[in-house]
């Protein structure tokens, strides 16, 4: 999954529009979008999207934190509407998950696929190598700027040449290597300049070289942008099946020879992992 839009769960002309677009996934918001007074307007609206007609998007409901008042309302919004999936905000550590997947028990249900938001804390930061052996109800893990920043007291998360300061540098590596240390989805932050797309693609490119599968998404406008960029392009895919064709036709090799050039387990790792962005089985 790609591309992860976040609409207001409380405007239902959105929600309408965006299930126009191509995002894979819609998350249906219930925390930061929506102030204290409109909660409940916002899960009943939400749980009218959920039990519409679905179109090809995933629908996802991001509920409110663990241990906020708001948390059990919007999770039994989610199961009665049969969401997709679960965006788990303030996630300290795989306690969190464990958690969510123990609300779901009390209800007589299995946990929904969850993507945790795992920076938000600064105990957080702590917490994301604790994630492992949580699939299948873990399914990715992403990370943010905003509430980190409010949490550290920082100024910024960015620096003048746009490039992520410290601290922001390293919540966002450590996801990538938590996400795949559980053998999950990492999954990369927003790009809040929603007039810059540019600025945007060069980000998607960033994430997509360093091993990120998807970014989320704010606005309409940085779907298409997102959903190419993570797409792996036709050269990536055709190397990938002759890597990938090379092994099955002899399964005891450990390396095989492309082109005269010399192919190891790592490089069959990625070619399969190009082939399942791309939506193919290998």
């Amino acid at each position: 999954m790609r591309s992860w839009l976040f609409v207001p769960g409380n405007r239902p002309d959105r929600i309408v529009k965006a299930r126009g677009l191509s995002a894979d996934v819609l998350i249906l918001d219930l925390e930061d979008s929506v102030a204290a007074p409109e909660k409940a307007a916002a899960r009943a609206c939400v749980l009218e999207a959920l039990c519409a007609p679905r179109g090809p998007n995933r629908l996802w409901v991001r509920v409110n934190p663990l241990h906020s008042s708001d948390f059990d309302a919007d999770l039994d919004t989610a199961l009665k509407g049969g969401a997709d999936g679960i965006v788990l905000p303030k996630a300290e550590s795989g306690e969190s998950v464990r958690a969510l997947g123990a609300a779901c028990a009390t209800r007589g249900r299995t946990c929904l696929p969850v993507l945790a938001i795992a920076t938000e804390t600064a105990r957080a930061i702590f917490g994301l190598g604790s994630y492992a052996g949580l699939s299948p109800d873990l399914a990715g893990l992403t990370w943010g700027a905003e509430d980190l920043s409010a949490a550290l007291g920082s100024a910024r998360s960015r620096g003048g040449d746009g490039a992520l300061t410290g601290p922001y540098a390293l919540a966002r590596n450590l996801t990538l290597f938590g996400a795949v240390a559980a053998e999950v989805q990492p999954i990369d932050t927003v790009w809040t300049d929603i007039r810059d797309l540019a600025g945007l693609e060069q980000e998607c490119l960033a994430a997509v070289r360093d091993g990120f599968t998807g970014k989320m998404a704010i606005h309409p406008a940085q779907v298409a942008i997102i959903n190419r960029c993570f797409r792996p392009s036709d050269e990536e895919i055709a190397v990938a099946r002759r890597i990938v064709e090379a092994f099955a036709a002899d399964p005891a090799a450990g390396v095989v020879a492309i082109d005269g050039e010399m192919i190891d387990m790592p490089h069959l790792k990625r070619s399969r992992l190009i082939l399942q962005r791309a939506g193919e089985q290998a």
